[in-house]
């Protein structure tokens, strides 16, 4: 298993390219997510300059929430993957039949952000950093553990993610944290592909109940996975998210 922390050593990526590397949800009202993910999760919060929070556990950066500016947009979590060049990047992901949806952006001096999806449509994010390189802490209960993308065909997703992230799914001592899969072996078939977002959870089903009294719901019951235990809730604004023992 991976590290915990990232890499601490200035002039060395905490990520390697295709790598997750951070975690937003883009919310309707931030107050109640920080109200639902810090008695969830035991997060505290930093406000940002660029706008949003930043969670922290432990005092380490694990995830941000940010408000949706469009009332028409999603209510969800989007997952980054680490790259040193966005620009390029982007142009790699058209080139092999993906959108650029919003191209790279710097936010400050934290990094450059561009999202991006897929030739089926899922939806992601491209972080290039800057002064935040990505997860302070992950692996551990309350924090980003696995990214799972549910596609219509798994053989077009392990060539489109495998050309862009090589290294990263398949180099040397590659620890993905990533997965593909049908959409119908959890979801409805009409289900459009997507990313799901997965945080440790010791005792899922415990996790589980909180999260109802909080006033989100269980939208998967738990199942078993080659990764681990896996459930799929919704906070209480809708936004999906895993709950991950493994």
């Amino acid at each position: 298993m991976a590290e915990n922390r990232a890499s601490r050593h200035t002039g060395e990526p905490a990520y390697a390219e295709g790598a997750p590397c951070w975690a937003d949800a883009q919310l309707p009202d931030v107050a109640a997510g920080r109200r639902f993910y810090g008695e969830l999760f035991g997060w505290t919060f930093e406000e940002r300059p660029a706008g949003g929070v930043r969670a922290l556990k432990d005092g380490e950066p694990v995830a941000s929430l940010g408000r949706k500016t469009d009332g028409r947009l999603p209510t969800v979590w989007t997952v980054s993957f680490a790259t040193p060049d966005a620009e390029a990047m982007c142009r790699r992901i058209r080139a092999a039949g993906g959108q650029v949806v919003s191209a790279p952006l710097p936010v400050g001096g934290l990094g450059t952000s561009a999202l991006v999806t897929d030739p089926e449509g899922a939806v992601f994010a491209l972080w290039q950093p800057g002064e935040h390189r990505g997860f302070g802490r992950r692996h551990e209960p309350g924090t980003f553990a696995w990214v799972q993308l549910y596609t219509r065909d798994t053989e077009a997703a392990n060539t489109f993610y495998g050309d862009l992230f090589h290294d990263a799914l398949f180099g040397p001592g590659a620890e993905p944290d990533f997965g593909r899969a049908p959409v119908s072996d959890v979801f409805p078939a009409e289900m459009p592909p997507h990313f799901l977002v997965h945080f440790a959870a010791e005792d899922p089903a415990a996790t589980m109940a909180e999260v109802t009294r909080l006033g989100g719901r269980v939208q998967v019951p738990p199942f078993e996975t080659s990764y681990g235990t896996v459930a799929v809730v919704t906070d209480n604004q809708g936004a999906s998210f895993a709950l991950l023992r493994r």
